[in-house]
């Protein structure tokens, strides 16, 4: 119990804490070297796990020291355009959550939302099926529509104007869109309002967990 209470309370952390400590170096010009290290360290720790989680385990820790060092070298660069990297992991989650919705709904796949649906619902009622189509497709719009307003806020617009986007607006939107399409199911679909929202997250959790 204790172990969980403290993973919780460090992943509310890191959900508060980085956002705040990256809008903070993105204030000011005086804090370059800091934002540099704030924005390169979720990708070297990220590269780190999945070095050490790899078959070739040796190889890819060894490339990853290679990494390092070529960053230490080029640090006076990655100093100046540090923000550069945090428009990078932001639009580069947007175009993955874009891509991971849009790409079921090529012909011949099932839609994501069509997924998690059957997940909490099977069998669907061809009702059902065509809704959680049109939401895949909002899904997909929503993350395209991120990326875009993200990237013209970036070069358009102060540093600071997106890193306020970035940091503080993007998961309270994604969690507005979530219960926006809530509140639209229980209207379009009232035989499901005994549906909670929790459900749909542990349809997310279960149909990503199973092997494809």
């Amino acid at each position: 119990m204790t172990r969980r209470i403290l993973r919780w309370l460090g992943i509310a952390t890191l959900v508060i804490g980085y956002p705040l400590l990256a809008h903070y170096t993105n204030e000011s010009a005086q804090n370059s070297n800091l934002g540099a290290l704030v924005a390169i360290a979720p990708v070297v720790l990220i590269a780190l796990v999945l070095a050490w989680n790899s078959p070739r385990r040796v190889i890819m820790l060894g490339a990853l020291m290679l990494s390092c060092v070529a960053l230490w070298a080029g640090w006076s660069a990655l100093e100046q355009h540090f923000g550069l990297v945090y428009w990078l992991q932001n639009v580069g989650m947007q175009l993955i959550l874009f891509m991971t919705f849009g790409r079921t709904l090529i012909a011949g796949r099932q839609p994501l939302c069509t997924r998690f649906a059957e997940a909490v619902h099977a069998p669907l009622t061809p009702q059902h099926e065509l809704y959680a189509r049109q939401v895949t497709v909002a899904w997909t719009l929503f993350f395209a529509v991120m990326a875009l307003v993200s990237t013209g806020l970036f070069f358009l617009a102060p540093l600071v104007i997106w890193s306020f986007f970035a940091n503080f607006l993007t998961l309270p939107l994604v969690a507005l869109m979530f219960i926006a399409e809530y509140w639209i199911r229980r209207w379009v679909l009232p035989e499901m309002r005994q549906t909670r929202i929790l459900d749909a997250v542990r349809a997310y959790r279960n149909t990503s967990a199973r092997p494809r």
